[in-house]
């Protein structure tokens, strides 16, 4: 069972929340968490690398001298890989690399990574942030008072809030994500997670719901 404190935007402590890992996920499996996040990262590769075939290069296809005779090695054309200005002999091609998991799996996954920031205590707990216009300065301001400034942070929301989203926008190594948006890379990624508690309870609600239907399906 893990405590967090609540903070308000000044840095007062306001309340504070008893949450066990467990309620999110059962346990936390490494290769999954591994799995998810190689998956996340290879679908953001463009895969647009390409090199010239010895087809594709500019050049004659005339035999460049005779076949014997001259005491040189055969050769023929001049678009040979092995020879300067000539075309790749395994030449890259563009491709995808995006796959995917099955859909549980990568929710699974995502509970894991909330479960895990949980117990190394790589979350702090916000009762609510709302800020009335976009304002960088202002939002800079929440983070240093919370303690997570100077290092990588995602801030988690409850929904989408358009104010917090440009005010953090500008900031570096700080994202902005609603909870139902987040992933195990997402979640991995910085060193810090900043959640409102609203959004907590939302991950706490959904997981319950879950472990009930699962369990109703067992049953029945």
């Amino acid at each position: 069972m893990a405590s967090l404190t609540v903070y308000d935007k000044t840095g007062k402590e306001v309340d504070s929340i008893e949450i066990d890992p467990t309620e999110l996920a059962p346990r936390i499996n490494k290769q999954l968490l591994h799995d998810a996040v190689v998956m996340y990262q290879a679908n953001l590769r463009h895969g647009a690398a390409k090199s010239k075939t010895r087809a594709e290069v500019s050049g004659s296809t005339k035999k460049m001298y005779r076949q014997k005779g001259t005491g040189n090695a055969r050769a023929g054309s001049r678009r040979s890989g092995i020879r300067r200005g000539g075309g790749h002999i395994h030449a890259k091609q563009p491709r995808d690399y995006s796959y995917r998991l099955p859909r549980k799996a990568l929710i699974l996954a995502t509970r894991m990574a909330l479960a895990s920031k949980i117990r190394d205590d790589e979350i702090v707990l916000i009762d609510e942030l709302s800020i009335s216009e976009p304002k960088t300065r202002e939002m800079v301001a929440v983070i240093k008072a919370l303690g997570c400034d100077g290092t990588s942070l995602l801030v988690a929301t409850d929904g989408h809030d358009v104010n917090v989203y440009k005010s953090a926008r500008n900031i570096a190594n700080v994202s902005v994500s609603q909870v139902s948006d987040l992933n195990a890379l997402s979640v991995l990624r910085p060193r810090r997670l900043l959640m409102t508690k609203a959004s907590l309870e939302a991950v706490r609600e959904k997981a319950a719901a879950s472990k009930q239907a699962k369990e109703t399906e067992a049953a029945s």
